[in-house]
């Protein structure tokens, strides 16, 4: 690693950027190890360490197959077009790599091509939009809709003609050979390195050793970026979930079926038409909008609540259980979509389709029951309202027990999909310098542990601005304080800036707030993709971007082009939500301090990599600023200060101008 990593290794040879890093140096030769002798490994590595290639060499060193998890597709991106390629040019011994991200990422040729036949637009406004993408997919070659900047994350069409597993017909398709699926599958199976994301580790992870499920290629080690992310993303994928949108999606697949049996054509048909119609009253149930079965507690606008069984059953007069009329409701919808699985299985002469279709009202009706029951105390079952979709999820409290026994437990050598070793790293694992909380939340029992320390100077390099006399942020005060404060900050920094806000709501208020009061060119997440808004801010001189959680981490902006950033608040975890209630329940029923041991050490991970934006190389300068008043107010306050790069601390806006201005 020496002779790579060195002041005189291959690296510095090599690399425009080179600098010298110990803690790179340190931080290699324990994966190294790692990986060489089949043990876990913490490695936190602060910005500035070189934690991407300190990983990439000892695992392309190793000669097996290793899967690369990052937290984020644009960090995946980072490394499969920037890391890779450098890598491939310089090191002595070649190596193939790939990438691989979740199947609604590309494009089915098979469906885009139905889709021009059948009205998949939600409104004229995308129109444009559908005609790019057309085109697109006669010069793309790998399929990816992140090639398509310009397009919003959120647009309608996209999920009607991605290439998720649900009708997939795979060999039987006929555009199986220039499929882009078939092209990232074979890519990866003859690689050394494949570079995934969580949710598609996780995805695969939970579904190894079913008939239908395994998405990656055998590997014999895996590294995770950004590990911190590790307990919500593998909540998602051990649990079940329901939507409205899956349904409607289920049922327009079915109707899109080429059925040579008219007859048989017809009863399916009607039997969609039943499925459709108790979907509706069921959803309905969710959002208020019929009051004469609607649950306890209605989603109002956006938002998650927890559901018990209760909610559907309940007993009568004579104490005998009764269905509420949500459980009705739930019933007469089990009731059709079991009446539509009996009309696919005796269709003659199915289409190619059939079997995944057949799975999927299997996959629904089993998930369906699971949450609505609510008789497994191991899960939280609630409900979201998300536009005009409503999900129903059910989410295990703790996963510590199955990530032990399905990831971490390499003494289990009856256990084939057993793995060597698991690398976790991050810039921010350890609350006030300790791995336990990871650790416990992630059921790591035994492993290496290092803390790789930044090359930056912190002290010289930035100043953390914290605001006097700002109010509580539960003040209704709060927003309009917070914006004066963004006000003084961005002018002082002539724009330059991240404004990271732990909500949406205030994301909203805070950039309508400050847009009336400055000049600079003003982003906001969502007004397009992440990567192109990306681009835009790096693009345009002085520009400031308002966001909320995707932003605060595995973004990376060198240079002048962002030198502030500012937090609005300090980014507890929003203890009504089930799943975080839940958890919090859960500890405090079991010995533990819920706030102490979970609320405090979550939000220092979360606020280190919101500042974590800023420094991002050893000529960069800037200012971080925290609005919240409870870092200076509250004993723990002292907790978070403990866990924070040791920059040089001011009350003052002054010291921020003069910081500004090279004083």
């Amino acid at each position: 690693m020496e002779e790579i990593f060195g002041p005189n290794g291959l690296f510095a040879k090599h690399h425009p950027d080179y600098e010298y890093r110990p803690g790179q140096v340190a931080m290699a030769n324990a994966v190294a190890n790692a990986l060489g002798n089949s043990r876990h490994l913490m490695v936190e590595a602060g910005t500035g360490t070189g934690k991407t290639l300190a990983y990439l060499v000892p695992a392309i060193a190793l000669g097996r197959r290793v899967i690369i998890s990052t937290g984020t597709k644009n960090l995946q991106e980072q490394l499969f077009y920037k890391d890779i390629p450098f890598l491939q040019r310089v090191l002595p011994r070649p190596f193939r790599a790939s990438y691989l991200k979740g199947r609604s990422n590309y494009l089915c040729l098979l469906r885009l091509q139905r889709a021009e036949m059948m009205p998949v637009l939600e409104g004229l406004e995308e129109m444009d939009y559908f005609d790019e993408v057309r085109k697109w997919a006669y010069t793309t070659q790998i399929g990816d809709r992140a090639e398509l900047k310009t397009m919003p994350e959120n647009i309608g069409f996209w999920r009607h003609i991605d290439a998720r597993s649900d009708i997939c017909v795979g060999s039987k398709c006929p555009n199986f050979d220039p499929c882009f699926i078939t092209k990232a599958r074979q890519a990866a199976v003859e690689s050394e390195i494949v570079i995934v994301n969580h949710h598609l580790f996780f995805a695969d992870l939970a579904l190894r050793g079913r008939e239908y499920g395994q998405v990656l290629p055998d590997y014999s080690a895996v590294i995770f970026d950004e590990a911190h992310q590790l307990e919500d993303v593998a909540s998602m994928y051990f649990g079940s979930q329901v939507s409205s949108y899956q349904i409607d999606d289920l049922v327009g697949d079915i109707s899109r079926l080429m059925i040579t049996d008219v007859q048989a054509a017809v009863e399916l048909t009607k039997a969609s038409a039943r499925v459709t119609r108790f979907a509706s009253q069921f959803w309905m149930s969710f959002t208020g909008q019929d009051p004469t079965a609607s649950l306890p507690i209605t989603l109002k606008g956006d938002g998650r609540f927890a559901i018990r069984q209760v909610m559907f059953v309940r007993k009568d007069r004579s104490g005998k259980h009764a269905p509420t009329p949500v459980g009705e409701r739930f019933v007469n919808l089990k009731s059709a979509i079991e009446r539509l699985r009996s009309g696919l299985e005796v269709i003659k002469d199915p289409p190619p389709e059939m079997d995944a279709i057949v799975r999927r009202v299997e996959q629904v009706l089993f998930d369906l029951e699971f949450i609505i029951l609510g008789d497994d105390r191991n899960f939280i079952y609630w409900a979201e309202r998300r536009g005009r979709g409503v999900f129903l999820q059910a989410t295990p409290i703790d996963v510590s027990g199955l990530l032990s026994d399905k990831l971490f437990n390499i003494m289990d050598t009856d256990n084939e999909d057993s793995v060597d070793s698991v690398v976790l790293t991050s810039a921010t694992l350890t609350s006030n310098g300790s791995f336990e909380f990871i650790k416990s939340r992630l059921g790591i029992e035994v492993s290496d542990e290092l803390i790789a320390e930044s090359n930056f100077d912190y002290q010289k390099q930035s100043i953390l601005y914290l605001p006097p006399q700002m109010p509580d942020p539960r003040d209704g005060n709060f927003t309009e304080a917070a914006a004066n404060e963004i006000v003084k900050l961005i002018n002082a920094s002539q724009g330059r800036a991240f404004v990271l806000c732990t909500s949406n709501s205030s994301m909203d208020q805070l950039r309508d707030l400050v847009a009336a009061q400055v000049d600079f060119p003003i982003y906001k997440q969502g007004e397009g993709s992440r990567t192109g808004i990306l681009e835009q801010f790096r693009n345009t001189p002085n520009a400031v971007l308002f966001a909320t959680s995707s932003f605060w981490q595995g973004v990376d902006v060198r240079g002048e082009a962002l030198s502030c950033v500012i937090i609005d608040k300090l980014p507890f975890a929003v203890p009504s939500d089930p799943v975080i209630a839940s958890r919090q329940r859960h500890i405090d029923e079991t010995g533990g301090s819920s706030f102490s041991d979970y609320s405090v050490p979550s939000a220092i991970i979360t606020l280190k990599q919101g500042l974590g934006r800023l420094i991002r190389s050893t000529t960069d300068r800037g200012v971080l600023s925290v609005l919240d008043p409870r870092l200076v107010t509250k004993a723990y306050g002292q907790t978070f200060l403990n866990s924070l790069p040791q920059c040089r601390i001011t009350h003052e806006i002054a010291e921020v101008e003069k910081f500004f201005s090279g004083e």
